[in-house]
Protein backbone atom coordinates (compact mmCIF):
# COMPACT_ATOMS: atom_id res chain seq x y z
CA UNK A 1 0.00 0.00 0.00
CA UNK A 2 1.24 3.33 -0.67
CA UNK A 3 0.31 6.65 -0.39
CA UNK A 4 1.98 9.83 -2.55
CA UNK A 5 2.01 13.59 -3.07
CA UNK A 6 2.06 15.82 -6.57
CA UNK A 7 2.95 19.09 -6.80
CA UNK A 8 3.46 21.20 -10.10
CA UNK A 9 5.01 24.41 -10.57
CA UNK A 10 2.63 25.37 -13.65
CA UNK A 11 0.39 22.90 -15.37
CA UNK A 12 -1.86 19.74 -13.80
CA UNK A 13 -0.45 16.38 -14.43
CA UNK A 14 -2.22 13.41 -13.22
CA UNK A 15 -3.93 15.26 -10.85
CA UNK A 16 -5.37 18.83 -9.95
CA UNK A 17 -1.42 19.16 -8.82
CA UNK A 18 -0.90 23.20 -9.17
CA UNK A 19 -2.47 22.93 -5.75
CA UNK A 20 -0.61 19.68 -4.41
CA UNK A 21 -2.79 16.69 -4.45
CA UNK A 22 -2.27 13.90 -2.56
CA UNK A 23 -4.55 11.66 -5.11
CA UNK A 24 -1.70 9.34 -5.52
CA UNK A 25 -2.50 6.31 -3.60
CA UNK A 26 -2.57 2.57 -4.22
CA UNK A 27 -3.39 -0.71 -2.23
CA UNK A 28 -3.02 -4.08 -3.80
CA UNK A 29 -3.32 -7.80 -2.63
CA UNK A 30 -1.56 -10.66 -4.15
CA UNK A 31 -1.71 -14.64 -3.50
CA UNK A 32 0.04 -17.36 -5.32
CA UNK A 33 0.21 -20.71 -4.52
CA UNK A 34 2.17 -23.70 -6.17
CA UNK A 35 0.22 -27.15 -6.49
CA UNK A 36 2.94 -29.00 -7.95
CA UNK A 37 6.17 -28.37 -9.51
CA UNK A 38 4.65 -27.38 -12.41
CA UNK A 39 1.24 -25.84 -11.74
CA UNK A 40 0.81 -22.65 -10.18
CA UNK A 41 -2.07 -20.10 -9.74
CA UNK A 42 -2.12 -16.36 -8.60
CA UNK A 43 -4.27 -13.61 -8.36
CA UNK A 44 -4.17 -9.80 -6.87
CA UNK A 45 -6.99 -7.70 -6.06
CA UNK A 46 -5.99 -3.65 -6.33
CA UNK A 47 -7.64 -0.24 -6.04
CA UNK A 48 -5.77 2.75 -6.73
CA UNK A 49 -6.74 6.74 -7.01
CA UNK A 50 -4.82 8.93 -9.26
CA UNK A 51 -6.54 12.25 -10.22
CA UNK A 52 -10.05 11.63 -11.92
CA UNK A 53 -8.62 8.00 -12.39
CA UNK A 54 -9.43 5.30 -10.33
CA UNK A 55 -11.68 6.73 -7.17
CA UNK A 56 -10.55 3.37 -5.09
CA UNK A 57 -12.78 1.38 -7.09
CA UNK A 58 -11.66 -2.31 -6.62
CA UNK A 59 -10.94 -4.60 -9.26
CA UNK A 60 -9.30 -8.16 -9.81
CA UNK A 61 -6.21 -6.56 -11.48
CA UNK A 62 -4.86 -10.10 -12.72
CA UNK A 63 -5.18 -14.14 -11.93
CA UNK A 64 -3.93 -16.91 -13.76
CA UNK A 65 -3.46 -20.99 -13.99
CA UNK A 66 0.18 -21.84 -14.91
CA UNK A 67 1.11 -24.85 -16.13
CA UNK A 68 5.43 -25.33 -16.85
CA UNK A 69 5.43 -28.06 -19.14
CA UNK A 70 9.56 -27.37 -19.43
CA UNK A 71 11.99 -25.01 -19.54
CA UNK A 72 11.08 -23.69 -22.61
CA UNK A 73 7.47 -24.52 -22.94
CA UNK A 74 4.58 -23.01 -20.26
CA UNK A 75 1.12 -21.96 -20.47
CA UNK A 76 -0.84 -19.26 -18.56
CA UNK A 77 -4.36 -18.70 -18.81
CA UNK A 78 -6.37 -15.76 -17.44
CA UNK A 79 -5.95 -12.07 -16.99
CA UNK A 80 -2.29 -11.78 -17.42
CA UNK A 81 0.12 -9.64 -17.65
CA UNK A 82 1.02 -7.70 -20.67
CA UNK A 83 5.25 -8.38 -20.80
CA UNK A 84 5.89 -5.68 -23.30
CA UNK A 85 9.11 -3.75 -22.73
CA UNK A 86 11.43 -4.52 -19.17
CA UNK A 87 8.99 -3.59 -16.69
CA UNK A 88 5.17 -3.26 -17.49
CA UNK A 89 4.78 -6.41 -15.32
CA UNK A 90 6.64 -4.63 -12.49
CA UNK A 91 5.07 -1.62 -13.02
CA UNK A 92 2.39 -1.83 -9.97
CA UNK A 93 5.28 -3.35 -7.78
CA UNK A 94 6.88 0.55 -6.19
CA UNK A 95 9.48 -1.53 -4.33
CA UNK A 96 10.53 -3.35 -7.22
CA UNK A 97 12.09 -0.16 -8.50
CA UNK A 98 14.26 3.10 -7.71
CA UNK A 99 11.70 5.57 -9.66
CA UNK A 100 8.02 6.71 -8.51
CA UNK A 101 7.27 7.34 -11.97
CA UNK A 102 8.64 4.81 -15.11
CA UNK A 103 9.45 6.56 -17.93
CA UNK A 104 6.21 7.92 -19.03
CA UNK A 105 7.06 8.00 -22.47
CA UNK A 106 6.65 4.07 -22.64
CA UNK A 107 4.78 3.50 -19.58
CA UNK A 108 2.39 6.19 -18.99
CA UNK A 109 0.47 5.59 -15.25
CA UNK A 110 -2.75 6.81 -16.88
CA UNK A 111 -2.64 4.08 -19.61
CA UNK A 112 -2.65 1.15 -17.02
CA UNK A 113 -5.91 0.08 -17.27
CA UNK A 114 -5.15 -0.56 -21.26
CA UNK A 115 -1.03 -1.82 -20.58
CA UNK A 116 -1.40 -4.00 -17.85
CA UNK A 117 -3.30 -7.34 -18.23
CA UNK A 118 -5.05 -9.20 -21.22
CA UNK A 119 -7.51 -12.25 -20.70
CA UNK A 120 -6.50 -15.15 -22.73
CA UNK A 121 -3.77 -16.79 -22.90
CA UNK A 122 -0.05 -16.70 -23.13
CA UNK A 123 3.15 -19.42 -23.92
CA UNK A 124 6.20 -19.16 -22.38
CA UNK A 125 9.66 -20.49 -22.09
CA UNK A 126 12.95 -19.88 -22.11
CA UNK A 127 15.56 -21.67 -24.63
CA UNK A 128 19.43 -22.19 -24.21
CA UNK A 129 21.79 -21.37 -26.77
CA UNK A 130 24.94 -23.34 -25.01
CA UNK A 131 28.01 -20.57 -24.92
CA UNK A 132 25.97 -17.65 -26.69
CA UNK A 133 22.74 -17.27 -23.71
CA UNK A 134 19.84 -17.71 -23.79
CA UNK A 135 16.10 -16.65 -25.37
CA UNK A 136 12.99 -16.15 -23.34
CA UNK A 137 10.01 -15.56 -25.16
CA UNK A 138 6.46 -14.74 -24.48
CA UNK A 139 3.67 -14.93 -27.18
CA UNK A 140 -0.12 -13.93 -25.98
CA UNK A 141 -3.66 -13.53 -27.29
CA UNK A 142 -6.73 -12.10 -25.79
CA UNK A 143 -8.91 -9.45 -25.01
CA UNK A 144 -8.73 -6.50 -22.43
CA UNK A 145 -12.19 -5.86 -20.52
CA UNK A 146 -12.67 -1.86 -20.47
CA UNK A 147 -14.85 0.06 -17.80
CA UNK A 148 -16.19 2.70 -19.96
CA UNK A 149 -18.24 4.18 -17.00
CA UNK A 150 -15.85 6.85 -16.49
CA UNK A 151 -15.33 7.80 -20.26
CA UNK A 152 -16.66 11.02 -21.65
CA UNK A 153 -20.44 11.16 -22.38
CA UNK A 154 -19.89 10.92 -26.20
CA UNK A 155 -18.11 7.39 -26.10
CA UNK A 156 -21.18 5.27 -25.72
CA UNK A 157 -19.24 1.55 -26.03
CA UNK A 158 -15.53 0.76 -26.02
CA UNK A 159 -14.62 -2.77 -26.49
CA UNK A 160 -11.56 -4.65 -26.92
CA UNK A 161 -12.06 -7.42 -30.23
CA UNK A 162 -8.88 -8.96 -29.85
CA UNK A 163 -5.13 -7.99 -28.58
CA UNK A 164 -2.12 -10.27 -29.68
CA UNK A 165 2.01 -9.71 -28.86
CA UNK A 166 4.80 -11.14 -27.90
CA UNK A 167 8.24 -10.29 -26.64
CA UNK A 168 11.51 -12.14 -26.53
CA UNK A 169 14.87 -11.35 -24.53
CA UNK A 170 17.88 -12.81 -25.40
CA UNK A 171 20.20 -13.14 -22.01
CA UNK A 172 23.61 -12.32 -23.58
CA UNK A 173 27.18 -14.48 -22.78
CA UNK A 174 27.84 -10.98 -20.52
CA UNK A 175 25.83 -11.24 -17.55
CA UNK A 176 23.55 -8.96 -16.37
CA UNK A 177 23.25 -7.73 -19.71
CA UNK A 178 19.80 -8.67 -21.69
CA UNK A 179 18.76 -7.09 -25.00
CA UNK A 180 14.88 -7.76 -26.02
CA UNK A 181 12.17 -6.81 -28.34
CA UNK A 182 8.55 -6.40 -28.25
CA UNK A 183 5.41 -5.89 -30.44
CA UNK A 184 1.85 -5.76 -29.71
CA UNK A 185 -1.27 -5.27 -31.87
CA UNK A 186 -4.78 -4.17 -30.18
CA UNK A 187 -7.76 -2.79 -31.69
CA UNK A 188 -10.40 -0.45 -30.36
CA UNK A 189 -14.35 -0.22 -31.45
CA UNK A 190 -16.01 2.73 -30.36
CA UNK A 191 -20.14 4.05 -30.38
CA UNK A 192 -19.45 7.54 -30.57
CA UNK A 193 -22.73 9.76 -30.25
CA UNK A 194 -21.44 13.04 -32.03
CA UNK A 195 -23.39 16.23 -30.08
CA UNK A 196 -26.67 16.66 -31.20
CA UNK A 197 -25.99 20.20 -32.10
CA UNK A 198 -22.93 19.33 -34.47
CA UNK A 199 -25.48 16.30 -35.98
CA UNK A 200 -27.99 19.15 -36.85
CA UNK A 201 -25.91 21.65 -38.19
CA UNK A 202 -24.70 18.80 -40.44
CA UNK A 203 -27.84 17.61 -41.56
CA UNK A 204 -28.95 21.25 -42.10
CA UNK A 205 -26.23 21.53 -45.02
CA UNK A 206 -26.44 18.61 -46.73
CA UNK A 207 -23.45 17.02 -45.22
CA UNK A 208 -25.01 14.21 -42.91
CA UNK A 209 -27.72 12.13 -44.10
CA UNK A 210 -31.07 13.39 -42.61
CA UNK A 211 -32.34 9.80 -40.77
CA UNK A 212 -28.88 9.72 -39.00
CA UNK A 213 -29.24 8.94 -35.42
CA UNK A 214 -26.05 7.87 -34.62
CA UNK A 215 -23.77 5.68 -32.75
CA UNK A 216 -21.12 6.18 -35.50
CA UNK A 217 -18.95 2.83 -35.29
CA UNK A 218 -15.03 3.46 -35.11
CA UNK A 219 -11.92 1.03 -35.44
CA UNK A 220 -8.96 2.00 -33.87
CA UNK A 221 -6.31 -0.37 -34.75
CA UNK A 222 -3.42 0.27 -32.81
CA UNK A 223 0.71 -1.24 -32.79
CA UNK A 224 2.99 -0.43 -30.33
CA UNK A 225 6.81 -1.67 -30.45
CA UNK A 226 9.69 -1.11 -28.56
CA UNK A 227 13.45 -2.16 -28.29
CA UNK A 228 15.09 -3.15 -24.87
CA UNK A 229 18.53 -3.42 -23.89
CA UNK A 230 19.55 -3.54 -20.27
CA UNK A 231 22.71 -3.79 -18.33
CA UNK A 232 22.93 -4.82 -14.30
CA UNK A 233 26.30 -5.47 -12.76
CA UNK A 234 26.81 -5.36 -9.11
CA UNK A 235 24.33 -2.09 -7.36
CA UNK A 236 24.19 -0.89 -10.77
CA UNK A 237 21.61 -0.55 -13.44
CA UNK A 238 21.72 0.80 -16.88
CA UNK A 239 18.83 0.59 -19.42
CA UNK A 240 17.40 2.29 -22.65
CA UNK A 241 13.90 1.64 -24.47
CA UNK A 242 13.27 2.80 -27.70
CA UNK A 243 9.06 3.05 -28.86
CA UNK A 244 6.67 4.08 -31.73
CA UNK A 245 3.43 3.45 -31.41
CA UNK A 246 0.89 3.70 -34.36
CA UNK A 247 -2.50 4.37 -34.31
CA UNK A 248 -5.40 4.61 -36.75
CA UNK A 249 -8.52 5.75 -36.45
CA UNK A 250 -11.15 4.37 -39.18
CA UNK A 251 -14.57 6.17 -39.56
CA UNK A 252 -17.47 5.78 -41.96
CA UNK A 253 -18.63 9.45 -41.89
CA UNK A 254 -15.47 11.55 -42.50
CA UNK A 255 -17.58 14.62 -41.63
CA UNK A 256 -18.13 13.49 -37.96
CA UNK A 257 -14.60 12.06 -37.37
CA UNK A 258 -11.73 11.54 -40.39
CA UNK A 259 -9.35 9.20 -40.41
CA UNK A 260 -5.77 9.13 -38.83
CA UNK A 261 -3.06 7.29 -39.18
CA UNK A 262 -0.09 8.93 -36.52
CA UNK A 263 2.51 7.35 -35.37
CA UNK A 264 4.09 8.56 -32.01
CA UNK A 265 7.87 8.17 -31.24
CA UNK A 266 8.81 7.24 -27.70
CA UNK A 267 12.25 6.53 -25.36
CA UNK A 268 14.08 6.74 -22.51
CA UNK A 269 17.62 6.40 -20.72
CA UNK A 270 17.85 5.31 -17.08
CA UNK A 271 20.11 4.42 -14.41
CA UNK A 272 20.47 3.96 -10.73
CA UNK A 273 22.68 2.53 -8.29
CA UNK A 274 22.34 1.60 -4.58
CA UNK A 275 24.87 3.32 -2.99
CA UNK A 276 24.28 1.97 0.41
CA UNK A 277 21.44 -0.69 1.77
CA UNK A 278 19.09 2.13 2.70
CA UNK A 279 19.75 4.59 -0.08
CA UNK A 280 19.50 4.39 -4.31
CA UNK A 281 19.09 7.49 -6.20
CA UNK A 282 18.24 7.05 -9.81
CA UNK A 283 18.05 9.30 -12.88
CA UNK A 284 16.58 9.18 -16.21
CA UNK A 285 15.40 11.00 -19.37
CA UNK A 286 12.63 10.09 -21.34
CA UNK A 287 11.49 12.08 -24.62
CA UNK A 288 7.54 11.59 -26.24
CA UNK A 289 7.23 13.25 -29.49
CA UNK A 290 3.06 12.45 -30.28
CA UNK A 291 3.76 12.03 -34.08
CA UNK A 292 6.93 11.90 -35.83
CA UNK A 293 6.04 14.11 -38.66
CA UNK A 294 5.01 17.01 -36.61
CA UNK A 295 7.78 17.75 -34.37
CA UNK A 296 7.40 21.24 -33.87
CA UNK A 297 5.21 23.07 -31.19
CA UNK A 298 5.50 22.77 -27.28
CA UNK A 299 2.28 20.63 -27.40
CA UNK A 300 3.89 18.26 -29.82
CA UNK A 301 6.58 17.08 -27.45
CA UNK A 302 7.62 16.28 -24.18
CA UNK A 303 10.82 16.17 -22.86
CA UNK A 304 11.39 14.98 -19.04
CA UNK A 305 14.47 14.83 -16.85
CA UNK A 306 13.69 13.25 -13.56
CA UNK A 307 16.04 12.39 -10.49
CA UNK A 308 14.89 10.28 -7.72
CA UNK A 309 16.34 9.27 -4.41
CA UNK A 310 14.76 6.04 -2.54
CA UNK A 311 15.05 5.60 1.11
CA UNK A 312 14.61 2.24 2.39
CA UNK A 313 13.89 2.74 5.83
CA UNK A 314 12.88 -1.03 7.30
CA UNK A 315 12.72 -3.93 5.22
CA UNK A 316 8.93 -3.14 4.42
CA UNK A 317 9.10 0.49 4.20
CA UNK A 318 10.66 2.78 1.83
CA UNK A 319 10.13 6.66 0.79
CA UNK A 320 10.83 7.94 -2.22
CA UNK A 321 11.44 12.04 -3.29
CA UNK A 322 11.09 12.63 -7.07
CA UNK A 323 11.72 15.56 -9.10
CA UNK A 324 11.25 16.66 -12.95
CA UNK A 325 12.64 19.35 -15.35
CA UNK A 326 9.55 19.12 -17.80
CA UNK A 327 9.92 20.66 -21.58
CA UNK A 328 6.86 20.83 -23.37
CA UNK A 329 3.43 19.81 -23.11
CA UNK A 330 2.77 17.09 -25.37
CA UNK A 331 1.63 14.13 -23.08
CA UNK A 332 -1.09 17.22 -20.56
CA UNK A 333 -4.73 16.65 -20.63
CA UNK A 334 -6.68 19.80 -22.17
CA UNK A 335 -9.68 18.35 -19.81
CA UNK A 336 -7.24 18.94 -16.15
CA UNK A 337 -5.84 22.30 -17.45
CA UNK A 338 -9.03 24.39 -17.30
CA UNK A 339 -9.96 22.50 -21.31
CA UNK A 340 -7.50 25.52 -21.84
CA UNK A 341 -5.44 24.01 -25.87
CA UNK A 342 -2.28 22.47 -24.33
CA UNK A 343 -0.77 24.36 -27.02
CA UNK A 344 -1.03 27.31 -24.62
CA UNK A 345 0.04 25.63 -21.58
CA UNK A 346 3.63 26.72 -20.01
CA UNK A 347 6.25 25.32 -22.16
CA UNK A 348 8.51 24.66 -19.09
CA UNK A 349 7.77 23.59 -15.73
CA UNK A 350 8.23 21.37 -12.42
CA UNK A 351 7.42 18.36 -11.39
CA UNK A 352 7.74 17.34 -7.21
CA UNK A 353 6.40 13.71 -6.09
CA UNK A 354 6.99 11.86 -2.68
CA UNK A 355 5.60 8.80 -1.85
CA UNK A 356 5.93 5.81 0.84
CA UNK A 357 4.81 2.78 0.29
CA UNK A 358 4.88 -0.50 2.96
CA UNK A 359 4.83 -4.10 1.08
CA UNK A 360 4.98 -7.20 2.77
Amino acid sequence: MSQGFIKTTENNYLADSKRGSFEFAEVGVNFTKSFTDQLRVGLQLFTRDLGPIGNYTPQLDWFYLDYRFWDWLGIRAGRTKLPFGLYNETNDIDSARVPILLPQSVYPITSRDYLLAQTGAELYGRVPLEGAGSLEYRAYGGTIYLDTTASASTIARLTVPYVVGGRLIWQTPLEGLQVGGSVQAIRLDLDYQPPAALVTKLQMDGSLPADFRGPLKIEAPVLLTVGSVEYQTGDLLLAAEYSRWRAKLESPIQVLVADTDTVSERGYLMTSYRTAPWLSPGLYYSVFFKDVDHRSGRDAYQHDVAATLRFDLTDHWLLKLEGHYMHGTGALASAQNDNQPTKTLAADWGLLLLKTTAYF
